[in-house]
């Protein structure tokens, strides 16, 4: 497997571990990365602003001064500001969205998380995925965060995929195995 990265997904992991140094240091890891996860739903939210942050004819000092009103409108970290105003110095602020994805990971990773993805053929209760979250947690040693989906055409049963490895309990999978069982008998 080729381990060459693109630019920007290499630049995207340097800045996300120079945040995580940082905050870490200052004992704030937390606090940034709740404001991290505030400014990612701002940026979800509003295509507005993904275009003024993506585009490369904004002027520096209008970028300064949006990111220095969302920074006091949502309390931002002194840290966060100042790493906002570094990407804006270094015309890196395209990639917050990239850079946020690797430093939330990074966080996970920290608390001991793996993250996992979870699909099932009907809607699960939030009791009934905390049993499974809780269940594979304690055979993994590690505490699971689910990406969960629905998928109607499972008619049954459950996928999760963890890493490289898949897990496929759904009807539809065993329905497939038990028609190329036939098939080559």
């Amino acid at each position: 497997m080729s381990t060459n990265k693109s630019f920007s997904t290499e630049t995207s992991e340097r800045y996300s571990r120079a945040l995580f140094e940082v905050s870490s240091d200052a004992n704030e890891l937390e606090k940034v990365e709740n404001d991290v996860i505030k400014f990612k739903l701002l940026l979800d939210s509003s295509q507005e602003i993904t275009n003024f942050i993506k585009d490369p004819t904004q002027s520096k000092t209008q970028q300064n001064k949006v990111i220095n009103l969302f920074s006091d409108n949502l309390e931002f970290s002194k840290n966060l500001k100042n790493f906002f105003l570094l990407l804006i110095e270094k015309r890196r602020i395209f990639y917050i969205k990239k850079i946020f994805e690797s430093f939330l990971k990074l966080c996970s990773k920290k608390r001991g998380e793996i993250k996992a993805s979870l699909i099932s053929s009907k809607e699960l209760t939030q009791s009934e995925l905390d049993v499974i979250s809780k269940d594979l947690s304690k055979a993994m040693g590690s505490i699971l965060k689910f990406d969960y989906k629905i998928d109607k055409d499972l008619i049954g049963g459950l996928k999760l995929q963890l890493g490289s490895t898949m897990i496929d309990t759904s009807i539809k999978n065993k329905l497939k195995n038990f028609e190329k069982e036939l098939l080559e008998s």
